[in-house]
């Protein structure tokens, strides 16, 4: 694959006193990644531990999730599964500092991969290909690892904090083929077009208006119909992948599957409930690394109540 070389940084234009507080917090997570990979796994670990006690508000969104996608579990083995989510929030800041700034020297011991035959096939018709993945926690440095064997286009949405939002962008153009804003997807249909992959994660509630409602962990889900889109519009091929720690810190196996078949069918729920069920087939298998302390279910069908206070 190709080096990507992103221009200097503008250093001159963050250093008025109002970024202080941003860049005192860039340097203490940077330090968090500096010791060797398994104590800051143990770190951030740690880290995700402290925060079932003081980040409240993401806990019981943590709560809510677990509830409603484990019923069958008991209260005890529910909160079990919340402290390990958030533990698991932790190690996550841990690796996306890694994956932003670790050289791959220190990450190529980490990638263990199967399955590129599939993308390869995916892309001998020239249309280029979707890489579908969930949001699971090591979903960053998965997306680095990758990119170390593959060139291929990332979806961001920027983050409001212009210096935390300079510095990531400046890392990402190093380490990928090309940076697509998330609601930019005529751009994205592009870049498909022209045969290049583009990896999308799109287990995400963005409301009504842009979602039909599918069955997620046995929850009627509001789901994006803007894969099925992606897909008919470019005529690129839906390849799943899935990523997972390995115990023992031993790094992160990346699985990509088969394209999917008879995609888009041409009915939204239905592609709709293919792309969560492969979602589900990974939370099951490693349910504490699946991102619960988002509002997956904020958007609810008429007539149901609120899974969420406030």
């Amino acid at each position: 694959m190709s080096e990507h070389t992103p221009p200097r940084f503008p250093w001159r234009g963050y250093w008025s006193p109002r970024h202080w507080p941003t860049w005192l917090g860039i340097g203490l997570l940077w330090l968090m990644a500096r010791p060797p990979y398994p104590w800051a796994l143990a770190l951030g670990r740690g880290l995700g531990r402290l925060s079932y006690w003081l980040a409240g508000r993401r806990r019981r969104i943590a709560q809510a999730n677990i509830r409603l996608c484990f019923p069958q579990l008991s209260p005890e083995e529910q909160e079990r599964l919340v402290r390990q989510t958030m533990a698991s929030s932790g190690m996550a800041v841990v690796e996306a500092i890694l994956a932003w700034s670790a050289s791959k020297r220190r990450l190529r011991p980490l990638l263990h991969i199967e399955g590129m035959e599939h993308l390869e096939r995916a892309r001998e018709a020239g249309r280029g290909a979707i890489l579908i993945g969930g949001h699971f926690a090591p979903m960053l440095i998965a997306g680095r690892l990758l990119a170390m064997e593959l060139d291929f286009n990332i979806l961001v949405k920027k983050i409001r904090n212009p210096l935390l939002e300079a510095v990531i962008r400046w890392h990402r153009e190093r380490d990928y083929a090309g940076i697509i804003d998330a609601m930019d997807l005529r751009a994205m249909v592009r870049h498909l077009k022209r045969g290049e992959v583009c990896w999308y994660a799109p287990d995400q509630d963005l409301g009504a208006s842009r979602s039909v409602f599918a069955a997620f962990m046995g929850v009627p889900t509001a789901t994006l119909t803007t894969t099925a889109r992606l897909a008919r519009l470019s005529g690129a091929p839906l390849v799943p992948i899935d990523y997972e720690r390995l115990p023992d810190a031993k790094g992160y196996l990346l699985r990509i599957h088969p394209a999917l078949e008879n995609y888009p069918s041409g009915d939204d729920v239905a592609d709709a409930r293919r792309v969560n069920e492969f979602i589900e087939e990974q939370v099951r298998r490693v349910p504490a690394e699946y991102v619960w302390v988002h509002r997956r279910f904020k958007t609810r069908p008429p007539g149901e109540p609120a899974v969420y206070d406030g």
